[in-house]
């Protein structure tokens, strides 16, 4: 789309009516629909090309506009809903000259001059989600409406009552006889990737994202289906009220708010200044990824409300608040080709290979699309306009196409019927979603040459030097399997492309470190299908050493903790395969050791006695291994994810989305130094 504005009215009036047609089509296929086919950023670029024609041509303004309204009219399915004050939108600002320019016609407006920099500002997250009214009188919740179309819209009640974080009944004294709460509505990062994953796994129609999930969810006719759905609420505003009272500003209204029993974002803060909302914007997008809700940006309202009275709004916004948005985290771009990359066990996975496109802060030219059934389910094809999405360093995904660009002809992907690397027969079983290569690390190089990058890594033995394109190059003549790691002579190395004599000293140095090792390292380092770093390490306190772990039968594999039916296969047909056997032995003649672990050491007491406990975030005092080894010798069992049979968890600096998960399902949850005080009363006692 082009940047230039038409030279006449007359080819303006024709990009309008256009621009005005397509923005009323994405405004009924998001808010109505909910079934968006563009991502926000395109959309954001549509309505501004809209508002800067109509800026240059203000006689072709009118009132049907999209500019001039709100949003888009709410579905008839549901009682209709008038807001006693509009529930306006937000202008956007997507760089810091924006933010200024709002700024300076606060500071114009009001009269502040240089003393803008003293404006006390709320600034908190912008939450990805759907706003609701909620009104109460006499403290007690007698209606939920959506936001519709700002003016209008749809009741409900019986939705928003299922929600946990919802009061039906206010707390607390000097309550107005009518209270309006706007708020939205979101669903948690963990709940979204919990719901889609079993929703996958009965073979329903999954979420695109957290904000089309909440909105879908809050129009259930049946309200038993909202009440399935992990659904929370943040309140952000006051709108009508009668027969009360409230501070003179935004950010203490929130606090009050929370005396009466809404939930207010905990992310939300008090700034003063533009530099403090340019620091604030950039904090909070440093955290982005870990905070256990999505975000698109930064709001910032002017505190104080009689300053807010003084400014007033435009036709569609305050003039008083502004959005700042993040980089677009979804773009469009169109799919030149699809290929197959084969990972360690044989898995295929489907590439797309697109048209370089900017997103998430980063160009892209490829992404991931999961597996045969996430490909033919999403059926994504050559030629395709589609959706990408990048989160922070999350590998970038193809998340739809959109169904009327299609190209005509083009043809649904297949699986291949060899490995496109070795040949070898390509297989899909019944019991899993992906389908695998069946030539193994012996016949296939590309299981070979991702098996011996495992091997290397940080979490496995990691052998300091040894990067990815390192292992590429000694794939092709000097190591075939990993035990020739530990033959190799630095003048081989020196001989590599970009490899130098201290450098190929340094990395022989840090293989020769890696020959001692632990039990469970070395487990989690040969690449054990579904054997991660937690099962691998209990399987080495288990059994104690490689000879019994090896012997092991399939009903003591069962005794250990997080091991069930295929874990023990897997390990069992590990040790049997005669050529992977031949792997771990030719590593121990390589000259690799481990010292045995102390093995099962039973239990010294009862403190855990029965319970499962989950340990999340940075422990100072110890590692979170060995916190989760005092657990297990107390009685408990350590898993590694939330769940309704999580009795504990021990939360330590830094905890995340399993923090807000546990909170969420009203699991305990004790600090580091609760956790320490507890164990040390116990065994002192």
């Amino acid at each position: 789309m082009t940047d230039t504005l038409p030279e006449s009215a007359e080819a303006a009036e024709s990009q309008l009516a256009e621009l005005r047609e397509q923005i009323d089509q994405h405004n009924h296929r998001y808010y109505v629909l909910d079934e968006p086919s563009i991502p926000d950023a395109e959309y954001d670029r549509l309505m501004r090309r809209l508002q800067a024609i109509e800026s240059a041509f203000p006689d072709l303004v009118t009132p049907e506009s999209p500019s001039q309204r709100v949003g888009a009219n709410p579905v008839s399915e549901f009682g209709q809903v008038t807001h006693t004050l509009p529930m306006l939108s937000l202008d956007n600002a997507f760089s810091d000259e924006e933010m200024l320019k709002f700024f300076q016609r606060i500071a114009d407006r009001l009269k502040l001059g240089a003393q803008h920099d003293e404006l006390k500002i709320s600034a908190e997250p912008k939450l990805d989600g759907a706003a609701v009214s909620l009104v109460y009188e006499s403290g007690v919740l007698i209606q939920g409406a959506t936001r519709g179309d700002g003016a209008t819209g749809e009741d409900i009640t019986h939705n928003v009552r299922t929600i946990p974080t919802v009061p039906l009944r206010l707390r607390g004294a000097n309550l107005p006889r009518v209270l309006e709460v706007r708020g939205e509505v979101f669903m948690p990062k963990a709940g979204f990737d919990a719901f889609n994953k079993k929703a996958a796994e009965r073979g329903e129609k999954t979420f695109v994202n957290p904000r089309n999930a909440a909105a879908g969810s809050l129009r259930q006719l049946d309200p038993r289906l909202t009440a399935k759905r992990p659904l929370d609420m943040y309140a952000y505003a006051v709108g009508h009220y009668e027969d009360g009272a409230l501070p003179p500003s935004h950010y203490h209204t929130m606090l009050q708010l929370r005396e009466w029993g809404f939930p207010t974002c905990p992310d939300a803060a008090l700034v003063q200044g533009v530099e403090a909302c340019k620091a604030y914007f950039k904090a909070l997008g440093n955290r982005r990824e870990s905070l256990p809700y999505e975000i698109d940006g930064v709001v910032y309202k002017v505190d104080d409300y009689e300053l807010q009275s003084a400014l007033g709004k435009v036709s569609r916004a305050p003039r008083w608040a502004i959005a700042r948005k993040y980089p677009a985290q979804e773009e469009l771009t169109t799919v030149e080709g699809i290929d197959w990359q084969v990972g360690r066990t044989g898995a295929l996975t489907p590439v797309a290979r697109l048209h370089p496109v900017f997103v998430g802060g980063v160009t892209v030219s490829n992404a991931t699309l999961h597996n045969i059934e996430e490909l033919q389910r999403k059926d994504i094809r050559v030629g395709d306009t589609v959706v990408i999405r990048r989160a922070g360093d999350v590998i970038p995904e193809v998340v739809s196409f959109v169904p009327e660009r299609r190209p005509r002809g083009a043809v649904r992907t297949e699986l291949p019927k060899q490995c496109p690397v070795c040949g070898s027969p390509v297989k899909k079983f019944a019991d899993e979603a992906v389908a695998r290569c069946t030539g193994g690390p012996v016949f296939c190089r590309a299981q070979r040459v991702e098996g011996l990058k495992h091997f290397v890594s940080r979490r496995a033995l990691d052998i300091e030097g040894l990067g990815s394109k390192l292992i590429e190059q000694l794939a092709d003549d000097l190591v075939e399997k990993p035990g020739d790691i530990f033959r190799l002579t630095a003048d081989q190395l020196a001989g590599l492309e970009r490899m130098g004599e201290k450098s190929a000293q340094n990395v022989i140095a840090s293989i020769e470190e890696s020959r001692h090792t632990t039990l469970g390292r070395f487990l989690f380092a040969i690449g054990i299908r579904e054997v991660g770093e937690t099962t691998a390490q209990n399987l080495a306190e288990h059994f104690g050493s490689l000879e019994a772990l090896r012997a092991a039968t399939e009903d003591q594999l069962l005794g250990v903790d997080d091991v069930g039916e295929i874990v023990a296969k897997r390990v069992l047909g590990h040790f049997k395969d005669p050529d992977l056997a031949r792997v771990v032995d030719d590593l121990i003649d390589a000259g690799v050791q481990f010292e045995s672990e102390p093995g099962d050491l039973g239990a010294t007491g009862d403190l855990f006695e029965g319970m499962t406990v989950v340990l999340t975030g940075t422990l100072t005092a110890m590692k979170r291994s060995e916190a989760g080894a005092l657990v297990k010798r107390l009685g408990g069992k350590v898993s590694g994810s939330i769940s309704g049979k999580t009795s504990l968890l021990i939360a330590g600096e830094k905890a995340g989305s399993k923090l807000q998960k546990a909170q969420n399902l009203g699991v305990d949850v004790w600090d580091e130094s609760q956790f320490l005080k507890r164990v040390d009363a116990f065994l002192t006692k």
